[in-house]
């Protein structure tokens, strides 16, 4: 009910889409604006190579205090590891960790390598450090405060209780592509995904309702997004990586009361994962860097058009762990635009949905005689993406060379004692 309250009350970029849907991909390219293939972090547990500006630089040059709070898993130095600040690309107040999924036994770092632990449900802990931060942050600069949630990515039954209780599997309604093959196993797992989604509604409540009593919600620019999605059962398929709309669609709504900007207004140009950091930083009127790679999104808020934001460049770099090759997994480059899907593989083009007539992308209508005109404009469009961030579509196996990352015995990217077997 809260995020719903919010939603009525912000802009809904509703074709927000995750470019490269998996976790450290995703959010190398929020914290730099460059592609996967630039920054260096195509793969998980991976460091960013590039010299790109960071996001939190950016905002300190402009004279903020800057703050993240949770899940970082863009260090590349082993889940477990301590993040110094060095490593911290500008961020100044810090209670970070790299990546843990036990959300009841999680733990953080402050300024030392001494390891803390949040007490209970981590998302509530960090919500209530994020509120300690705006009690305490400099009352004399601006701030810009990112706090990360680990849930409801997967595991799916680690909420409280009392939200766990209130979700039964058999009551779960399943979408239409979710295979009756799988079904029972979509509905049980749903049912924990949504106790975790009713457990950070409740966070985010507590958050919007300190900003009101501290008197700063008219002032600050609230957003709400997602570095992916999930699969859940849809297409037969699970968890993320792939290109179908469960995995590369993300919320992002972005509410300020003393912005102008309209609530409950509905944007319709795509905004891919590239283009977030100089939407953020535009819409705070903060210089953008020449080492971003994105598009400045913010006039959309005010009502302008921003037609370079054609559609999202979707890529899959090199599938790995759940989606390795021996599990099905492949390269592919796409575009989601406003209204389609299109997806070629190295062998060729794979899928190619019109998802206003088919939402849930049932019908592939990919190498059909009466969809070539379409499919050779998306694949055009498809061709100008990739030249403009010089991805030349190689085997992933020739960017693991590339990029130094030495593959494991299946062909799959290095993994970390502290990783669970479907991470």
């Amino acid at each position: 009910p809260r995020i719903d309250r919010f939603a009525a009350a912000s802009a809904n970029f509703a074709n927000a889409t995750a470019g490269t849907p998996v976790c450290c991909p995703f959010r190398a390219t929020l914290m730099t604006g460059q592609a996967p293939l630039t920054h260096g972090v195509m793969v998980n547990d991976v460091g960013i190579t590039s010299d790109a500006v960071p996001l939190a630089e950016c905002y300190n040059l402009a004279g903020y205090h800057t703050a993240y709070i949770g899940k970082w898993h863009i260090d590349g130095h082993g889940r477990q590891a301590f993040v110094p600040p060095k490593r911290r690309l500008g961020f100044q107040f810090w209670r970070g960790f790299e990546c843990s999924h036990d959300y009841n036994h999680s733990f953080y770092y402050a300024d030392t390598p001494e390891r803390l632990l949040w007490e209970g449900y981590d998302a509530e802990a960090q919500t209530a450090c994020a509120i300690d931060y705006l009690h305490q942050r400099p009352q004399d600069r601006p701030f810009a405060l990112f706090l990360s949630w680990g849930p409801p990515h997967e595991p799916y039954h680690t909420a409280p209780e009392r939200f766990r209780a209130k979700y039964r599997p058999e009551d779960v309604v399943l979408r239409p592509n979710v295979p009756e093959a799988v079904a029972d196993s979509a509905r049980e797992q749903l049912a924990g995904y949504y106790a975790h989604i009713e457990a950070l509604d409740e966070c985010f409540g507590r958050l919007l309702d300190e900003l009101d009593a501290l008197g700063l919600a008219r002032d600050t620019v609230v957003v709400f997004a997602s570095d992916h999605g999930d699969l859940l059962g849809c297409q037969g398929e699970w968890k993320k990586q792939k290109p179908w709309e469960e995995s590369v669609r993300i919320p992002f709504l972005v509410r300020w009361p003393g912005g102008g900007i309209r609530p409950g207004s509905r944007i319709e140009r795509v905004l891919d994962s590239i283009d977030i950091m100089p939407t953020l930083l535009g819409i705070c009127d903060v210089p953008i860097p020449c080492t971003v790679q994105g598009t400045d999104a913010s006039p959309l808020l005010r009502g302008e058009d921003v037609p370079e934001l054609d559609g999202a460049l979707l890529a899959c770099h090199f599938p790995f762990h759940q989606w390795n090759p021996s599990l099905g997994g492949r390269e592919y480059r796409g575009v989601r635009t406003e209204r389609h899907t299109y997806c070629r593989t190295l062998d060729g083009p794979w899928l190619l949905y019109d998802n206003q007539a088919d939402p849930y992308q049932m019908e592939n209508l990919a190498n059909r005689p009466e969809t070539a005109a379409l499919q050779a404009e998306l694949e055009a469009l498809l061709d100008r993406k990739l030249a403009r961030i010089g991805d030349e579509f190689l085997p992933g196996r020739e960017y693991a060379r590339r990029r130094g990352v030495k593959l494991n015995e299946r062909g799959d990217v290095p993994t970390y004692p502290d990783r669970g077997p479907t991470d």
